[in-house]
């Protein structure tokens, strides 16, 4: 019997076989798995190349620098022949500032400028509370462009200030990331008032109503309760926001005369106005929804009743109708000599209606919660509040972000409804306007194409920061 051989050295390792690797193994697993995919794969493929071949040169001899469609075409004839056929980029390039600001004052751009930046400033330590590296990138990131866009628009010595404003809050976003909370805070007063005008004391007494709401809860709230203390607190916050705070802004800005000037809301438009409504109902409506939904799921009936009744009611009303409702009706239902700005109104009835539908994909997150939670905040001894901030709510939102997120996402996209109550939107007011120029007459792509771009561009990174934030939340085991 012969002696089995046994090898003495370790054979090296080899590459796997080019099938199972790279783009190859790629292809095989998600373009050519089966005959259907196959298929599928050269049918789609076939009709992007057809799509491609059709658009490709209409968009690669496109003229950037042009007065008019005529100068544009004549361009297009002369550097790539009579048939040629290319987009005409230069009503962009000509009327860009009406997209963007729409008829807002040339000499106060420099103001919703700003604003768009601290808004940023504000959103960092909430976006990247646990993370000052990525607060400081953004905030830092933001400071540079909006120096930039404002050396043409301000005289030396208010830019000077802005980059020490901004240098100041990009080292404290890196160091107290959590010291920002404060400009979150304050960033929606100075946002009106950046944005409109008017008297500086107008925002500093609105936010005294809540320093009012605050000082009364805790007067009341040890002997009445805090049910009764809330109550109170915003009952008190109304009366002064309603009576007391106009004068004594009125009385301090005879006194101290400070403000900025004053600019109509019908002079708003482009993606000025689509993000001042979208950031406002978007803010707004988030917290109105959990208390909604809180309010569905209450023991109590006539809360549980009218949370419901709201609900329903607005789910089944058309945005559009709210929005007639916002221009035409909603003033009815005010008291004598109170003239609601139409913006406010648009703003109010889209907020409603976004909370809505915020309450039921928060309800939704609350039923998937196993019963075990709420029992286990009952065994701590927390109160219905403690146990809603620090157990419940917390992980019921974590299961709500992606359809908080998705009708985010369509609220900012409805925002170029307002354009039927008569307000320009980027999509259709603005560039009916645009159109309209016997300059450009006969000009259709190009503006709905800018268009579409911008908003992609924000609905994309919506989508891309709750992918973020469901993965930095995730914390099951996988």
């Amino acid at each position: 019997m012969s002696e089995a051989y046994v090898r003495g050295a370790i054979l090296p390792p080899l590459a796997p076989p080019v099938s199972e690797r790279g783009v190859v193994k790629w292809m095989r697993e998600n373009l050519f798995s089966g005959w259907l995919n196959s298929v599928l794969t050269v049918l789609a493929v076939l009709a992007v190349y057809y799509i491609a071949s059709l658009c490709l040169p209409w968009l690669l001899h496109g003229v950037w620098n042009a007065g008019s469609l005529g100068e544009c075409r004549s361009i297009i004839a002369t550097n790539y022949g009579p048939d040629a056929g290319g987009a005409c980029w230069a009503v962009i390039h000509a009327r860009w500032y009406q997209f963007i600001f729409g008829f807002y004052p040339i000499e106060a751009w420099w103001r919703p400028i700003l604003d768009f930046a601290l808004l940023f400033v504000a959103l960092a330590p909430v976006l990247f509370s646990d993370n000052p590296r990525k607060a400081a990138i953004m905030v830092g990131v933001v400071s540079v462009i909006l120096v930039l866009s404002l050396m043409a628009l301000v005289p030396w010595w208010a830019l000077l200030l802005t980059i020490a404003l901004m240098a100041g809050l990009s080292f404290l976003s890196y160091t107290a990331t959590s010291k920002l909370l404060w400009v979150a805070a304050v960033y929606p007063f100075l946002s009106v008032w950046l944005l409109w005008g008017g008297s500086v004391w107008g925002p500093v007494m609105a936010m005294a109503g809540f320093g009012v709401m605050v000082l009364v809860y805790r007067v009341i709230s040890p002997g009445l309760g805090v049910i009764m203390g809330t109550a109170l607190g915003f009952v008190a916050a109304c009366i002064w926001w309603l009576f007391l705070g106009s004068l004594a802004a009125a009385a301090i800005q005879s006194v101290v005369p400070f403000g900025l000037t004053y600019v109509e809301s019908d002079r708003f438009g482009g993606f000025l106005l689509a993000f001042v409504i979208g950031v406002s109902s978007i803010s707004i409506s988030l917290p109105i929804g959990v208390m909604l939904a809180l309010g569905r799921q209450s023991n109590m009936f006539l809360i549980r009743t009218l949370s419901v009744s709201f609900i329903e009611f607005v789910r089944g009303v058309p945005l559009i109708t709210m929005l007639f409702t916002a221009s035409l009706l909603l003033q009815y239902f005010l008291p004598p000599g109170n003239n609601f700005d139409l913006i406010l109104r648009v703003v109010i009835l889209v907020t409603l209606f976004s909370a809505a539908y915020n309450a039921e994909v928060i309800r939704g997150g609350l039923a998937a919660l196993p019963k075990g939670q709420y029992e286990a905040a009952d065994a701590l001894g927390l109160d219905y509040w403690q146990a809603q901030r620090l157990i419940i709510m917390p992980q019921a939102l974590k299961v709500s972000i992606p359809g908080v997120v998705s009708t985010f996402i369509g609220l900012f996209k409805d925002t170029t409804l307002v354009s039927f109550v008569g307000l320009l939107d980027p999509l259709r007011g603005v560039t009916t306007i645009v159109r309209a120029d016997l300059a450009w007459k006969g000009i259709y792509w190009e503006p709905y194409i800018f268009v579409a771009a911008i908003f992609f561009i924000a609905c994309f990174g919506m989508s891309r920061y709750s992918m973020y934030l469901e993965g930095k939340l995730k914390t099951d085991h996988r």
